[in-house]
């Protein structure tokens, strides 16, 4: 999961250039973190509905809203790729580009699976992963090896998937810079088809293992995003405006229930994923009205890689109070799921500012020059 650069405004008075000169920073788009918000808050609804809060009416309602919350992970690939690609510095050194990418992901990642290690100590009832599954978890490979993709916490899978990414992207955007707008669209269209035709295969069941998690399936979501972001950039992009791209976007996420499961439900979202997001950057470039850019909005945006990460293990951490499975009415459910938001908003905010922030500025923080005095 990536960020697009902060400091949002309330009512933009001035549309920046929509070609940013290459040697000057990439504009703010803060619609797209608003974006990440939502997309981290229908993962959240889905693990709900799988631990069961809500029995009755509640469930049924929980069921409708959030089973296709899993689309909130390729929401996060194809904005991944697009946010990369826009922010990408020319000249940059893949070295150093990865590094940066270390320090965004690796603390609070390192912070969760020390979580994890505690709860399996002293939570009864936890997996306990062997030490290679453990490892490989903290490498972020896990993803590579379906029985271990979900030790100590389990959404890291999905931040496996994004160390995948990161390795490839250097070389992905040295091609992207070499393509003009034709070729952009080619290989965006290349990558819808691609993802449409894994789709068909796993639905059919040509595969041993799903592969919903394999980091190598789930690359053409993240290139999708890398050219959408590029032909952005070169002001060739002529898709639908936000409003159009949104009700595409839900009604593909509707859409889910309708075919499999894993990774055959990526082909409902991923159309309407691949317009909506350069549509609010758009919206953002031209100062065009926009909900996701609200400051409020925005800041939750900020916290929802924290939020992400943390809140799977409070939901764990749940069934000790709570018990598996627990069916509650409609008004206790309710409750019992909004305490379990609050604490994950609350830990994802101590995150955030305790170790997302810090970490990152010490990580990237460069040496001062030593000046030396001439005679």
């Amino acid at each position: 999961m990536t960020t697009a650069t902060q400091a949002p405004p309330t009512a933009p008075a001035a549309a920046p250039p929509a070609r940013p000169l290459p040697s000057a920073p990439a504009p703010a788009l803060p619609s797209l973190t608003g974006l990440r918000w939502m997309a981290a808050l229908l993962v959240f609804g889905l693990h709900v509905h799988n631990f069961r809060y809500f029995g009755g009416t509640g469930g049924r309602l929980v069921t409708w809203g959030f089973q296709a919350g899993a689309s909130g992970v390729s929401f996060f690939f194809v904005l991944s790729g697009f946010v990369l690609m826009w922010s990408a510095r020319p000249g940059d050194r893949a070295t150093r580009f990865w590094w940066r990418r270390v320090a965004r992901v690796y603390p609070v990642h390192l912070v969760t699976v020390a979580v994890a290690l505690v709860m399996v100590g002293t939570l009864p009832r936890q997996p306990r992963p062997t030490l290679p599954q453990g490892l490989a978890d903290v490498l972020l490979v896990h993803s590579w090896w379906r029985p271990w993709w979900q030790t100590l916490d389990p959404v890291s899978w999905s931040l496996a998937c994004e160390a995948f990414f990161y390795a490839a992207f250097p070389l992905l955007a040295l091609l992207l810079r070499r393509l003009g707008g034709r070729g952009a669209t080619a290989l965006a269209a290349l990558a819808v088809l691609t993802v449409l035709a894994l789709a068909w295969t796993d639905a059919h069941h040509w595969w041993a293992q799903p592969i919903s998690s394999f980091p190598a399936a789930r690359l053409p979501e993240f290139v999708l995003g890398a050219a959408t972001a590029r032909l952005v950039l070169l002001g060739r992009w002529r898709g639908p405006g936000l409003e159009a791209s949104l009700a595409l976007a839900v009604i593909g996420y509707f859409l889910v229930p309708q075919v499999t499961s894993e990774y055959a439900a990526t082909a409902c979202t991923i159309t309407g994923f691949a317009l909506l997001i350069p549509a609010a950057a758009v919206a953002d470039l031209h100062g065009l009205p926009s909900l996701w850019r609200r400051r409020w909005l925005v800041r939750l945006g900020e916290l929802s890689f924290a939020f992400y990460m943390v809140h799977l293990l409070v939901l764990r951490a749940g069934t000790h109070l709570l018990g598996t499975r627990p069916r509650f009415g409609l008004l206790t459910g309710g409750a019992v799921a909004a305490a379990a938001f609050t604490l994950s908003l609350g830990l994802s905010w101590l995150l955030y500012e305790g170790v997302e922030r810090p970490a990152r500025r010490l990580l990237l923080r460069r040496p001062a020059r030593r000046r030396t005095a001439r005679t």
